[in-house]
């Protein structure tokens, strides 16, 4: 009996460290780091506007309509860009629903764009990411829709392109993934500089 209850003191004590040392210093210390090194991710790469108020984050993306802002690729994520129901569609590469939803989406891509029907159409203007939150674009897709955005706030294509060019992330680390285009901080800089009068 004697040795079970100095088995079960050994077992408390140790569960009291564990939880101080793994439910509150390191959790502090991560805190902290992020805080004094890394503030603005740290606090979610929130965006706000002149006013302070947070208008979303550099990491998720939003919809936007109108042929004046770029439009981010299409979301699965609840009814759009939801972060508490992040996901993909979960449709296979054999599906007919997903083919037939690629197959709208590209229709209506070149409607919008003015392309005709035997322009290629980049894949992340028809498909969602897999967390259906990606806030960026590629390359490819921010030139066809430039144009668009351009004619719809009747300022020179060069200007648009300019800020496509400076809201471009390269890859990560210098050579993971692709450039992509912040689809947030683009529509951003273009209602800044050049406001869609009204």
């Amino acid at each position: 009996m004697k040795e079970f209850l100095k088995q079960i003191r050994i077992s408390v004590v140790a569960t009291l460290v564990f939880a101080v040392i793994l439910c509150g210093i390191y959790p502090l210390a991560v805190w902290a780091f992020g805080q004094a090194l890394f503030p603005w991710q740290a606090n979610g790469s929130l965006i706000t506007d002149a006013g302070g108020t947070v208008i979303g984050s550099a990491l998720i993306g939003q919809n936007f309509s109108g042929p004046q802002y770029f439009e981010p690729r299409p979301s699965a994520a609840g009814a759009g860009y939801d972060p508490t129901a992040s996901g993909g569609t979960n449709l296979g590469p054999t599906s007919q629903k997903l083919a037939t939803m690629i197959q709208q989406n590209i229709a209506a891509y070149r409607s919008e764009n003015g392309l005709s029907s035997s322009t290629p159409v980049p894949a992340d203007a028809v498909t969602a990411s897999g967390s259906g939150l990606d806030p960026e674009i590629s390359i490819a897709n921010a030139a066809i829709q430039a144009p668009r955005v351009a004619k719809a706030r009747n300022i020179p294509l060069s200007d648009v392109e300019s800020l496509i060019e400076a809201n471009t992330d390269g890859r990560s680390l210098g050579v993971f993934g692709e450039p992509g285009v912040n689809v947030l901080t683009l529509n951003i800089a273009l209602d800044n500089q050049y406001p869609v009068r009204k």
